[in-house]
């Protein structure tokens, strides 16, 4: 049943890397949803260079039963980040979303994301009841502490995989990150340019198949991205910030 209530005009990015096992579940799953919340919608998936059957599927599933689905290539892997860019400018509606190939989002919850974005730029979502195993979750909230104190970002879950942007504040902060820092960098970006990013929490399942694409490696890799861009955005930008002379500050007191 059509239970769209606003004309919603929604592009979907998922990337995908090595996901033969759960990326025809996760188009299913955006087909059923996204009728339901939006008036015209897309769905993106980006593959990053694959190795498995991940193209051959979906190809097939837009041919046969996804008639809404767009697949786009890297030839080889660059990342998540540059996935995520990749879809970002291959989107052509007004409100372009994300989410990971995995399943372990209820896509109806797309719905309150894209309500938030009638005053804000960008809609974020934080998992609720959090289904991964606890030393993913112990990892994730050490690092939402560490950005916060660094980076003064004040979301709960920076990293959760579903997400909402106005198009025009998209344009102004397209990531430059290839690997998983895209969302710290993207959302530190939007705060110093002054745009508003509201959250709400969304609903979190296990994993539908396959394997997780984050791994221990990641932690210390993503640390690399974080300490020189804390230095640059936060530390070193705002040494070169101009100050008036005395003389001017008194004229102007």
């Amino acid at each position: 049943m059509n239970i769209v209530t606003e004309a919603w005009r929604v592009s979907l990015v998922i990337p995908a890397y090595n996901e033969e096992a759960s990326i025809l579940q996760a188009l299913s799953e955006a087909e059923d949803a996204l009728p339901q919340i939006a008036d015209r919608f897309e769905i993106l998936v980006v593959d990053d260079g694959s190795r498995d059957r991940t193209c051959q599927v979906v190809t097939e599933a837009a041919r046969r039963a996804c008639p809404h689905v767009r697949l786009l290539q890297h030839p080889e892997n660059r990342g998540y980040g540059a996935a995520l860019r990749t879809g970002f400018e291959a989107a052509r509606f007004e409100r372009i979303a994300f989410t990971d190939a995995d399943c372990q989002f209820d896509l109806r919850d797309l719905g309150a994301l894209l309500g938030l974005t009638r005053h804000a730029a960008i809609a974020a979502g934080y998992r609720v009841e959090r289904k991964d195993v606890w030393q993913r979750r112990f990892f994730s909230w050490g690092y939402n502490q560490l950005i916060r104190l660094m980076l003064g970002t004040r979301l709960r879950d920076i990293d959760c995989a579903l997400k909402v942007f106005r198009r025009d504040a998209l344009a102004q902060i397209l990531p430059e990150a290839r690997g998983f820092f895209v969302n710290t960098e993207m959302v530190t970006r939007a705060r110093r340019l002054g745009l508003e990013v509201a959250e709400i929490g969304v609903r979190h399942r296990p994993r539908f198949d396959g394997s997780s694409k984050v791994s221990l490696s990641d932690i210390p890799r993503t640390l690399g991205h974080l300490v020189p861009f804390w230095w640059h955005n936060m530390i070193w930008k705002k040494s070169q910030q101009p100050t008036l002379p005395q003389e001017s500050l008194k004229r102007a007191a």
